[in-house]
Formats: structure tokens, sequence, C-alpha cells
């Protein structure tokens, strides 16, 4: 960024810790389609095929999570060709991949068809955020890389909400009639996202080499990546709950109206969209692996909310606990997102490159396919316990956060 440019950058841009936009139209373009066609598969994938093909319930729910096992090691592939394209193209065909899965709905009528229509757009989320996250690296610069981070999360929660909501609406006043229409569009808003992206002018960052002097091998490099891996699976597991546990426990463990989740969903969605960029600028520690910590305490005492309603002697709160709750939640996400993935492109010299993307992809895969048989069967087990696993977990993660050092931090000490 030019000296002039940073004298004439607007003070409420400084205050709301935005990164410089100018010059990324297209990307940022690309990253709030790609997250509203994200958002309208959430409530139209199984709403379509049990209504507008007549598929039974529980037989299409089976299904869908089969595509979306299926497109696991998608993950590893995708970053195997990241290595040898650059991360643009794999984005590109990421969402043209998923476009071609939203086509194919419109003539799936089988259960093998829902099965491979889900692999399909599976495949092609997988590729997109192995790849996304190098690309960032791509078009931006270091310096800002976790506020671009806080950003473009913002920018997903914005999009993603956008899209349920779109297709919600057009579900309330067109009812399902619309259905096959809005897949269409929805396979639209992908092939509208690969041409922004497919248009980007990307420059690779310089190769971070290890300092002189340092003491730190390739299998220490893999030892500290697959900690940061493990160390972000709570984190995924929090993200899950969101979508698989809190519509359930309020209103089957807790007895309160359907709309209780989505009250919840709508709180999370305005903090976190519009406090991202501000609190990883402001208040967020600078070393990831410290904000990594704090997240990760905050999200303990928020999981620990969540449970309190479920107590009898709480029962009378619950409201109010769990609006605690999930404030608590989305200043902990807040934390948490940009600083994991600032440190998922920069722990090591190899970390923005495509094994290591798609090992740390591969534990956002597995880690949402797990969550909904995880998170039910402990519910069914008591009311408390999936939040208490979940704290529990949430607190090993924050004990092992500070080992997650930069590879600067590996220096041979001077001899006396």
């Amino acid at each position: 960024m030019s000296a002039t440019y940073a004298r004439s950058r607007p003070r409420t841009a400084d205050r709301l810790g935005l990164p410089v936009l100018r010059g990324h139209g297209l990307f940022v373009t690309g990253n709030l389609i790609d997250s509203v066609g994200n958002g309208m598969l959430l409530p139209l994938g199984l709403l379509y095929f049990t209504d507008a093909r007549g598929l039974p319930l529980a037989q299409v729910g089976v299904a869908m999570t089969v595509g979306q096992a299926l497109a696991l090691p998608v993950t590893f592939l995708a970053g195997r060709l990241m290595d040898r394209v650059g991360p643009k193209p794999v984005v590109v065909w990421a969402n043209l991949l998923s476009a071609a899965g939203f086509t194919l709905f419109l003539l799936a009528g089988e259960l093998w068809h829902v099965a491979g229509v889900y692999l399909l757009v599976q495949a092609g989320i997988n590729m997109y955020f192995t790849a996304q996250r190098t690309l960032i690296t791509h078009v931006t610069g270091a310096r800002e890389r976790r506020s671009w981070f806080a950003f473009t999360g913002s920018l997903r929660n914005v999009g993603l909400a956008a899209g349920s909501a779109a297709a919600a609406g057009a579900l309330t006043v067109f009812g399902n009639g619309s259905l096959r229409w809005m897949i269409a569009v929805d396979a639209a808003t992908y092939l509208l996202a690969a041409a922004c992206f497919a248009a980007l002018t990307t420059t690779p960052p310089p190769p971070q080499d290890a300092p002189p002097g340092a003491l730190v091998t390739r299998a220490d490099h893999t030892r500290r990546y697959l900690l940061l891996v493990a160390v972000n699976l709570p984190y995924v597991l929090a993200q899950a709950i969101l979508a698989v546990l809190v519509a359930v426990y309020t209103t089957r463990a807790l007895g309160l109206p359907a709309s209780a989740a989505s009250v919840l969903f709508l709180i999370n969605t305005a903090i976190v969209s519009a406090g991202s960029t501000a609190i990883t600028a402001h208040l967020a520690p600078k070393a990831p692996r410290r904000a990594v910590a704090a997240g990760y305490l905050i999200m303990a005492v928020g999981m620990g909310a969540f449970a309190l309603p479920a107590l009898p002697q709480i029962a009378f709160a619950a409201w109010a606990v769990l609006i605690v709750a999930i404030a608590l939640f989305s200043v902990a996400e807040i934390l948490l997102g940009p600083a994991l993935s600032e440190l998922s492109v920069s722990l090591t010299p190899e970390a923005a490159g495509g094994f290591t993307q798609g090992l740390y992809q591969f534990s956002w895969a597995i880690g949402m396919v797990a969550a909904p048989a995880l998170f039910t069967l402990l519910l069914d087990a008591g009311p408390v316990l999936p939040w208490g696993v979940e704290t529990a977990a949430c607190l090993i993660a924050m004990c092992a956060a500070p080992a997650l050092k930069a590879p600067n931090r590996h220096r041979r000490r001077k001899p006396r």
C-alpha cells in the first residue's frame, strides 16, 4: 500500500479493521457469491428431493451423507492439483464442479442419483476451501493476511445468511413449486463466482525459508502442523453445533419454540458479520497462537453456558443464558477463525502448499461429516453431555495452542 493511499485511507475503514479493498473487487465479489450459493444449499437440498422428487426423507438423508463422505478424499486430490497449477484454477474448477452438481439436481430422481450429485457438490466445496486460504496469500499482502481472513469470514456469514434468507423467502412467497428454478439459480451463482475468480490476477508470495541457524527439521514441521490440525478440530465441531445441535437441543431438551434456533443463528450472524474485522484488528492478540488460546477459553465458557438451561435451577432463565452463550460463541469464533486460518498458511514453510492445505481441510470435512452422529448420540445420552464434551475439547486445545509457534521462533541459541 502506498504512503499516499495510506494517508488518504478513510479513518472509518481503519476503525473497522477492514483490509485495503481497492483493487480486490472481483475477489470480494467471488467470495460473497460463493457463500450465497452455499447458503441456498442449506434449506433447499433436503426439501427438493423429498418434496419435489417425492423421495423418502430418511433415505435421502442417508444418500446425502454417503455422497458427502465419498467426497472426503477430494481435499488431498485438490491439494496435489494446487501444487501443480496454483490455487486460482482449483478455486475456479471447484465452483464449476458445484455448479455441475446443482444442475444435475434437476435430473436426479433416484437415491443413488442423490448420492452422486451430493458427491459432486461436496467435492466442489472441499476443493474450494482447500485452495481458498492459499489464494488469499496470492492476492493480498502478508501484513494484512489475518484481516483478510477476518473479512472473508465476515463475508461468508453475510453470504450464508443472504442465501438462506433468499431461499426461505422464495419458498414462503412462491411455495415448493419454486424449488426447481431456485436450484437453477443456485447453479448460476457458482458459475458467476467461477467467472470472478477466473479474472483475478494473482502473485505467489516469496517462499518462506527456515531462518539461519534453525534447528527445525521437516519432521518437526510435520509434527507442528499435525498439532494444528488437531487443535482445529474442536473449532470445527463448535461450528457444526449451530447446524446440528442447537435446534434439537432448544426444542426437545429445553422446550423452547422452534424459532429459538433461528434467533440464536441471527444473533451469531450479526455479531460475526459486524465485529470480525474490528475485533481482529484492535482487540485480538497479535500472535495467532495467543488468539487461538484466548478464543478457546471463551468458547469453553460459552459451551458451559449453553449447558446451563438444561439444569432445573436455571431453566427459568433459559433465553437470557442462551443469548449470553451465543454471544460468547460468536466472540470466540471471531478470535479463532482468522487466527487458525493464518496459522494454516504460515505455521511451517510448506504450510500454504497443497498437501498441508489438503490435510487441514480434511479436518474440516471429517469433522462436519462426523458431527451429526456424534452430537445426536451425546444428546440422546443426556442434554448436558455434548456441551461438556465440547468444553473439554476446547480446554485441551487451549492448552496446546502455545506450541503453535511460527518457524522464526525456533532459532539456535548463540554460544556464550
